[in-house]
């Protein structure tokens, strides 16, 4: 793709995984790796958006290695279906968990499985992906988690993670973001303990919308109206091609190890840099805890190592 000032080092020979990939920031993920010659599997929950995401990256690149998974999230049934079709080919050398609800429900509602459905689709359905799909990662792979600025404008309620007595949807969005990350840092302090050689990395894209990113045929295709709103809040936000190439840093620069969080450097936009983490999503007790609450949400272990 032309849109990226920054360098993407060679990917021939490598795959990838991009969860969220039909749309928006995973989308400018996986059409950046398949740019620089990697093989990437782009997982969606919607067939047909994932058709048009493949297909717009087969415009540009024609040879582009591109492959298409159906996975809805939200759903356990469909996340193991999902992995064991992964499981059946060549392991993976990345995973970016990039898919999540933005626009989270006015009113709680719940996932096939009774879960809070905010949780269920931008937390349970990682956790369960990545907890099936670690022994197929190759050595010295990297699992990259988005983060988000909201976990700095949040408490985080460990005694009510499903926000059974009190719902709003800010605060679904914000914990479900700081529960992401709390997992991601306890999982990287758990592959060192255990000599696992894979490493997993927060990164979070700033205010990344969709006015300031390029029209891209049948996946962001943002009106006049969005443009000009948009262009308004130009000073302090940037496209999701730019918010991208945070999670690309995350993922394939050699300067990252394991339980880094990146971001843009002026916060909100800018090239990657390292920054600090909220100090909750970093405290290994929370992160012990929410393991233990997903391992019982799902009804199945995360084993590591072994």
């Amino acid at each position: 793709m032309s849109w990226y000032p920054l360098a993407l080092p060679p990917q021939a020979g490598h795959r990838f995984l991009v969860t969220g990939a039909n749309a928006g920031l995973g989308f400018f993920t996986a059409a950046r790796l398949a740019a620089a010659g990697a093989h990437v599997v782009l997982v969606g929950r919607s067939a047909e958006r994932l058709d048009a995401a493949t297909s717009a990256i087969r415009s540009v690149r024609p040879a582009a290695s591109v492959a298409s998974l159906v996975i809805d999230l939200s759903s356990q049934r469909s996340v193991l279906a999902g992995a064991e079709t992964l499981l059946a080919e060549a392991p993976l050398d990345g995973i970016v968990a990039n898919a999540g609800m933005v626009h989270t429900p006015k009113s709680r509602e719940v996932s096939v499985d009774g879960d809070e459905l905010v949780l269920a689709t931008n937390v349970l359905g990682h956790f369960t992906l990545l907890g099936r799909l670690l022994p197929h990662l190759t050595l010295g792979a990297r699992i990259v988690s988005l983060g988000s600025l909201s976990t700095r404008l949040s408490t985080f309620r460990l005694d009510d993670l499903q926000l059974t007595r009190s719902y709003d949807s800010w605060r679904a969005y914000a914990q479900s973001k700081i529960a992401t990350q709390a997992f991601a840092f306890e999982l990287d302090r758990r592959l060192r303990a255990a000599g696992v050689a894979v490493s997993s990395v927060v990164a979070h894209p700033g205010y990344s919308i969709r006015g300031r990113t390029p029209t891209v045929p049948g996946v962001n295709e943002p009106g006049r109206g969005d443009r000009f709103a948009d262009a308004l809040q130009g000073a302090w936000a940037q496209g999701k091609h730019r918010g991208a190439e945070v999670s690309l840093h995350a993922l394939t620069a050699p300067d990252v190890t394991g339980g880094q969080f990146w971001g843009p450097r002026y916060l909100t936009r800018g090239e990657p840099r390292l920054q600090t983490p909220a100090r909750v999503t970093t405290k290994p007790a929370v992160g012990e805890r929410f393991w233990a609450f997903a391992e019982g949400a799902t009804g199945r272990a995360f084993p590591i190592g072994g």
